[in-house]
């Protein structure tokens, strides 16, 4: 038995770092292992965080062990808890690194931790270089890596780029586990009557955080392709603008999409989750550039077709013409496979693909390889 401690955001934080945090805590747990989770008090300066809040409004979870305590912007912290930590002495402290913002607090508690000689500290990197790129990117990025003993990424693209940045330590590429963790497969029907949507149509989903990369911009133009707007489809977009909505808005008046829409455009809570996936006919992720989605591994679990562009690593996990489609991030690239989807009826076909594919993505994979890095 290891005794394991994840770094990371987790309750009572939301959002798709936090569930993932607390989904692999459990699969520890499940290895036999004893494990905590070490979070935020404060995440983001309010003035850096786009949404409407950083905290969840949903009861936390009752079989955890999540220590609040982690300041992002307080040195004063970062000691506390590097610390602590040092005396303590895991086996193994897992970090998770999405921003640069984070290489300073992140790199600093793993220093200290390290001293004790004894605790392997490895991360997984969601990011090396992020989508949206600011100056000082790279050096607060290498400094947190270099205090790190191995790296697990869930795209091979963020493997290609620990390697550009020239770090040496033993890296394994894992794929994103499936996201098991928000219920049930439903019936659509149900899932229909659950969001008031009405059956006589189709309907896509667009889901999660809206920023620039995910590319709701190119979405919008391929819903407005004419063959589109002879089909009984509209498009659902599920989730909060992290950025200004305006120019969305601009695309949805300009090609009179309004009455195509749903808008759910605030946070979807967790057990509304499973209502939209399992209402929709395929998931469309349009991105325009990307390392892993963690949509994908909700579609997945829900068994729903989808459609991907080919940038980063989601074509990775996407078997074109099997699961769903990829292709290039073009308004045309995305109605023609619309189109193809609806007038050769391949939900059931694509379907099917998901349900033989998703067995291959499991969380005692992503324990053994974060293990097998530590060295």
């Amino acid at each position: 038995m290891a005794r394991v401690v994840i770094i990371g955001p987790a309750y009572p934080l939301r959002g798709g770092l936090a569930t993932y945090n607390e989904r692999l805590a459990r699969a520890f747990r499940e290895a036999g292992d004893e494990v905590r989770i070490v979070t935020f008090s404060l995440q983001y300066p309010d003035f850096l965080f786009p949404g409407q809040t950083q905290f969840s409004t949903e009861a936390g979870p009752t079989d955890l062990d999540i220590e609040v305590s982690i300041n992002s912007v307080n040195p004063v912290s970062w000691w506390k808890a590097g610390e602590k930590l040092r005396r303590e002495k895991p086996d193994l402290i897992i970090f998770r690194f999405w921003l640069p913002f984070m290489g300073p607090a992140l790199g600093y508690i793993a220093r200290r931790i390290r001293r004790n000689r004894h605790t392997r500290v490895v991360a997984i990197t969601d990011n090396v270089i992020p989508h949206e790129k600011r100056p000082g990117d790279r050096p607060l990025t290498r400094y947190f890596l270099s205090a790190c003993h191995g790296f697990v990424t869930m795209s091979r693209a963020v493997l290609a780029d620990l390697r550009r940045l020239h770090f040496k330590q033993p890296a394994q590429y894992q794929p994103h586990p499936l996201y098991d963790n928000f219920g049930a497969l439903k019936a659509k029907p149900v899932a229909l009557q659950g969001l008031g949507l009405d059956p006589k149509y189709g309907y896509l989903l667009f889901f999660g955080f809206i920023r620039a990369y995910k590319g709701l911009d190119i979405l919008l133009e391929a819903f407005a392709d004419p063959r589109l707007q002879q089909l009984p489809v509209k498009l659902i977009i599920a989730g909060e603008y992290y950025e200004d909505a305006a120019p969305y808005e601009a695309l949805i008046k300009q090609h009179n999409l309004e009455s195509r829409l749903v808008r759910a455009t605030d946070f979807i809570p967790n057990e509304k989750v499973a209502d939209y996936f399992c209402a929709a006919d395929m998931v469309v992720q349009p991105y325009k550039n990307a390392t892993q989605s963690g949509v994908s591994q909700i579609a997945y679990h829900f068994e729903r077709p989808m459609l991907v562009t080919d940038v980063g690593g989601l074509a990775e996990l996407i078997p074109d013409g099997e699961v769903g489609y990829v292709v290039k991030p073009t308004p045309k690239a995305i109605a023609d496979a619309l189109v193809d989807f609806y007038e050769h009826q391949r939900e059931s076909e694509l379907a099917a693909g998901v349900w033989a594919k998703k067995k291959e993505f499991s969380w005692s994979e992503m324990v053994a390889a974060l293990k097998a890095v530590a060295g």
